[in-house]
């Protein structure tokens, strides 16, 4: 019996299958840059909303506050949301026939377009990798049934049939199986993973949101 290694397995497959091993082996590298690239987003997401948090209870300047934020260009998170309702809170105070109903609601409104605007860039990527996680198990069983089908269709003229002779067509083939849980098992672990940080953060933005309404409310008096 011939001792095929793994490269020389992938090297003798028929043409479609190392396509739709390559394919997966460009799926699996697209998925791990995605996962890296979202996790890195998202740590700088809790780095930021701590930090903000943190300066946003000690400092009870809501001017300096802003003045601070709304200067970098680099702020996410809860920074932008508190930046796009802060602004139009003093917008409106400054308007006048204003009552402190639309005030609020006004502020509010900016808040949450902010929001959602957060909450889009916090999803990016995750559909990607969940696409991938679900597809990529098929690719893998679709080069594997070609390569089966291949294998028994070239023994379709021989008399005898051994182990020997079906194995290796059977190997490569399931090659192509395994190279699609290569593909897919990262992804559906990453994104079940990310998705649960996204839904935390999620919480964390809509509390503060409700928190900083608020304080709003006793700033919503005209001063005389």
């Amino acid at each position: 019996m011939t001792d095929l290694s793994l490269l020389q397995l992938i090297t003798e497959a028929s043409l479609l299958v190392q396509l739709v091993m390559l394919l997966l082996l460009l799926i699996s590298l697209y998925s791990w840059t995605l996962i890296f690239q979202k996790g890195r987003s998202l740590k700088n997401a809790y780095v930021s909303a701590s930090q903000f948090e943190e300066r946003f209870w000690q400092d009870k300047d809501l001017n300096a506050l802003y003045k601070h934020f709304s200067s970098q260009e680099d702020t996410i998170g809860i920074a932008n949301i508190f930046s796009s309702g802060y602004k139009e809170f003093v917008k409106l105070r400054q308007q006048s026939n204003m009552t402190p109903k639309i005030i609020l609601e006004g502020s509010e409104r900016a808040m949450r377009v902010a929001l959602h605007r957060e909450l889009d860039a916090l999803d990016s990527q995750l559909a990607p990798l969940a696409t991938i996680g679900s597809v990529s198990p098929y690719i893998g069983l679709f080069g594997t049934v070609w390569g089966i089908m291949n294998s028994f269709h070239a023994l379709s003229g021989v008399q005898t049939v051994t182990l020997a002779m079906v194995a290796p067509g059977i190997s490569e083939a399931l090659i192509a199986t395994a190279m699609g849980l290569f593909a897919a098992i990262p992804a559906v672990m990453a994104y079940n993973y990310y998705v649960d940080n996204v839904d935390r953060l999620t919480t964390r933005y809509d509390t503060f949101l409700d928190e900083f309404v608020g304080i709003l409310q006793r700033y919503a008096l005209p001063t005389n």
